[in-house]
């Protein structure tokens, strides 16, 4: 991590980590389109295991980072609704409903 000299440099970099949190969101919801296609019913586009899964990865990864793990909970649920919404509506435009 680049050892910042003042306040604006410090929020320039978290600019440019945000800018990068966004473009991976982005390719992890890239996935999801093509994850959809795989999917037969709407209990797999929800996967509430594989969703289980993935909170329980990213709680470790949260805790192994100093980080709050309630947080990382919070934010990962809320992206992975979202994703699922739009799963959901993608499934049903393709008649699979």
């Amino acid at each position: 991590m680049k050892e910042c000299k003042s306040l604006e440099e410090v929020r320039t970099e978290i600019d440019k980590i945000d800018e990068q949190i966004i473009e991976f969101m982005a390719k992890r919801n890239a996935y999801i389109h093509q994850a959809v296609q795989f999917k037969q019913s709407v209990d797999e586009v929800k996967a509430q295991d594989r969703v289980d899964e993935v909170i329980q990865r990213v709680r470790k990864k949260a805790l192994e980072l100093g980080m709050s793990p309630n947080m990382v909970t919070d934010l990962f649920t809320r992206m992975i609704d979202e994703m699922v919404e739009f799963e959901i509506a993608e499934f049903r435009d393709r008649g699979a409903l």
